[in-house]
């Protein structure tokens, strides 16, 4: 359908008065209306998103996906951008989505993300890193597996120029602990699924191949010391999820 059309951005928020105003600036200029679901914030999220006068709701985190699937309820165009708090929208992203505004003809549109790690920007291991934030919420919705969430859309998607930025973790501690807390609930997610893990293949063999893969094959080792700690740590987050689900398996047979 060709024409203009309005859009809704969208983000998720939990303690991130660090990022939210960065996030809300880059969007305001392309969209129509910025929604913030929080899911009752301590920090000075709340403050900062009605300072900045955005529609704020608060709504008890059920999980990534479903957080994500509630808050885009709340917008008030078929049009999403979605972003997470720690992205910001490129000036080249921006004028991509502004020419589709004018002009929308897919169901949904992908873009490049561009990580920003421990203030090293990962050209190699974590790049293109495609995504699809852009999507006429009639023909789509949020799905995956917690917490690996994606937009899943049935109809049209096509390529836009311009990078998302995302910053995703200040210090390694940030990374390490997320790693922990994501293992467990990706493997709850896939138990919950009926998914089974091998030893052999999926906690030794995996890991081995998802460094293998982001060092090697991506050519990580190019992105320097902290090409090698990413590739690293994704590794390991790869073993912990799913020793996690294997040690879920044997409790279960032992029941």
């Amino acid at each position: 359908m060709a024409g203009p059309v309005k859009i809704s951005g969208v983000i998720i928020t939990y303690n991130e008065e660090r990022n939210i105003e960065a996030c809300i600036n880059s969007l305001i200029d392309v969209v129509d209306e910025v929604v913030v679901v929080d899911s009752y914030s301590k920090d000075q999220t709340e403050e900062i998103c009605k300072r900045l006068g955005v529609k704020f709701v608060q709504h008890a985190f059920e999980g990534h996906i479903e957080q994500k699937n509630y808050a885009m309820e709340q917008a008030s165009y078929d049009r999403i951008l979605s972003l997470d708090a720690d992205e910001r929208v490129s000036p080249k992203m921006k004028a991509s989505v502004q020419a589709v505004k004018d002009n929308w003809q897919a169901d949904g549109y992908v873009f490049n993300r561009f990580n920003n790690y421990c203030g090293a920007w990962l050209r190699r291991c974590w790049y293109p890193d495609k995504k699809l934030r852009l999507w006429d919420r009639r023909k789509g919705k949020w799905g995956g597996t917690n917490p690996h969430d994606k937009v899943i859309v049935s109809g049209k998607v096509e390529k836009l120029k311009g990078d998302l930025l995302h910053y995703a973790y200040e210090n390694l501690e940030e990374h390490y602990e997320q790693i922990k807390k994501f293992a467990i609930i990706a493997a709850h997610a896939k138990f919950r699924q009926g998914k089974k893990a091998n030893f052999i293949f999926h906690v030794i063999f995996s890991p081995l191949y998802k460094f293998f893969r982001k060092y090697v094959l991506r050519l990580g080792f190019l992105d320097g010391y902290y090409g090698f700690i990413f590739s690293g740590l994704t590794a390991y987050l790869n073993f912990m999820k799913y020793l996690r689900l294997w040690e879920l398996n044997r409790n279960q047979k032992r029941k």
